[in-house]
């Protein structure tokens, strides 16, 4: 956690500032980086429900004292940081500990630890019933706890602390999120046709690399088409008629490692990499040239949405740079992590749930002459089940953390536990969302979970930073994009399948997700 006691780096440097763009050509406007003063969060105006998913207090299971230890300072730190990334793995490590402390609840370190973050310190939650604590706003505080023990220098946003890293409690959390709501209703109707567009781009590129080579990256031509759907979609440009032409998903690749390396595994040798990403904050300075031409991107291109920032009390810079992260930290970056993962567990299954998908999904389509309609979507319970389920088993954003506002306690299937004011709690959301104790085959992935009276089981399906059956409010931090990544979702389903019968891959590992290669596409023979 980044909290207003850790020591940020210097935010003195100033980018010049230019005249705002008075053209539809990408701007010239330099952003200033501003200085963040530390404060005391102001509370809100309008207190926000209480959640329906934390446990009730008092408690009628046993209390336990949580078990674990952080060992010695920097010691045990660097040893649960190199058990984490190297010498177990993340899923092992924390199996592990489940396994030598007999409990889903345990003290632990969590990376990057020093000398990024000095207080490594987490309780950690890894089953259904404790993990959503960390959706409660009334009990949990998510202040500058986007990713993790650590925040990123402001220097990444242009000296803004941007909506991901704000509690409720701050004024501006409600502004800043009424902005994506005003995006994503204003532009509602051209998602479908964007996205079609865009996708279609992408089939044809696997198509030509597969009969050129006899294999395709799904990854790189997922990327370019994530990001050109989003540009198209949200804010009417086609990036490739721009300046910025095709380097956007890359620019936003380097500007990702800027914020996330420290809690990434990018394959360098073991101790070069723990001794430097891992140990060390690479300089901001270092990619303030590719994140400018993100940012003149997207200021030449949101009019409309600055003129409504303005409206809401949100200076355009400060927009701007919230509309930046939003679309390529939040959203791109969800994109490329679930669409390759989704593009794995479908070609995993194999060929009969891909012609059950095919089948579903052309017969609606042909009922409504042909067209793709959020109604029609609704009429293909397997295809919806199916995107629910890579959510539930894979989710696009696995880790979870809050600070206790006050005394809390925290149960798990079998024992409560007392949590102390102040206490950073961390949950790792594929436990959560595999507990044996609430899904049946928990860890495989079936197909038809969610068809039915399996339904009721979404409430337990948590990847929006809260149970599928809630919606975003300006009081909770909800996903509020949350409807528009099923929706997507949905769509590459239906796009794929619409194109092919069936479809082979090969799957290896990225820092971020899985790494696919498409090695067969057999295209509709019906």
């Amino acid at each position: 956690m980044a909290s207003s006691s850790l020591a940020f780096p210097s935010l003195q440097t100033q980018f010049q500032s230019l005249k705002k763009p008075s053209s539809p050509k990408p701007s010239t406007r330099r952003f200033s980086v501003r200085p963040i003063r530390s404060s005391i969060s102001e509370k809100p105006s309008v207190p926000g429900p209480p959640s329906t998913v934390s446990p009730s207090e008092p408690t009628k299971l046993p209390i336990r004292k949580i078990p674990g230890d952080y060992g010695l300072p920097l010691i045990g730190p660097f040893k649960d940081r190199m058990d984490y990334f190297y010498n177990q793995g993340r899923d092992e490590y924390f199996k592990s500990k489940i396994k030598k402390y007999r409990s889903t609840v345990f003290r632990a370190n969590m990376p990057p630890g020093p000398f990024i973050a000095p207080n490594p310190h987490v309780v950690v939650l890894l089953d259904g019933k404790s993990f959503p604590v960390l959706f409660d706003v009334t009990k949990v505080e998510k202040k500058d706890l986007f990713t993790g023990t650590f925040m990123p220098s402001t220097e990444l946003t242009g000296g803004y602390r941007v909506l991901s890293y704000l509690d409720p409690s701050e004024p501006k959390h409600a502004k800043l999120k009424q902005l994506m709501f005003y995006l994503l209703k204003s532009r509602r109707d051209h998602v479908i046709p964007e996205f079609n567009a865009s996708y279609t781009e992408l089939f044809m590129s696997l198509e030509k690399n597969l009969a050129l080579g006899g294999k395709a990256s799904f990854g790189e031509a997922n990327d370019q088409a994530a990001f050109n759907f989003l540009a198209r979609s949200w804010f009417g440009t086609d990036p490739a008629e721009t300046t910025l032409g095709l380097d956007g998903p890359g620019l936003v690749a380097k500007w990702v490692l800027f914020n996330l390396g420290p809690v990434l595994k990018l394959g360098l040798p073991k101790y070069l990499e723990d001794l430097t990403v891992h140990s060390f904050r690479l300089p901001p300075s270092l990619i303030k040239k590719s994140y400018q031409r993100l940012y003149d991107f997207f200021y030449a291109s949101s009019g409309f949405l600055l003129d409504e920032a303005e409206n809401l009390g949100i200076s355009r810079e400060e927009a701007c740079h919230n509309l930046l992260f939003t679309t390529c930290f939040n959203s791109f970056g969800g994109m490329r992590i679930l669409f390759p993962n989704m593009m794995k567990w479908l070609g995993r299954a194999g060929t009969k749930l891909q012609s059950r998908l095919a089948e579903e999904i052309r017969s609606v389509v042909r009922s409504n002459d042909g067209s793709i309609t959020m109604r029609g979507m609704e009429e293909m319970p397997l295809m919806k089940s199916v995107v629910y389920e890579a959510l539930r088993i894979e989710p696009p954003v696995s880790l979870q953390f809050g600070r206790a506002k006050r005394d809390l306690i925290i149960e798990s299937h079998d024992a409560a536990f007392e949590v102390k004011q102040g206490e950073m709690l961390f949950g790792f959301q594929p436990f959560a969302t595999k507990d044996p104790k609430i899904f049946t085959q928990a860890e495989e992935f079936v197909a038809d979970r969610f068809i039915g009276e399996g339904e009721k089981m979404l409430e337990h399906v948590l990847w929006s930073n809260g149970p599928e059956t809630e919606k975003p409010t300006l009081e909770n931090k909800q996903c509020a994009g949350k409807d528009f990544v099923v929706l997507v979702s949905r769509l590459f389903v239906v796009e794929l399948f619409l194109r092919y019968d069936s479809f082979e891959i090969e799957v290896g590992t990225s820092p971020l997700g899985a790494a696919v290669t498409v090695t067969s596409l057999k295209r509709a023979s019906f």
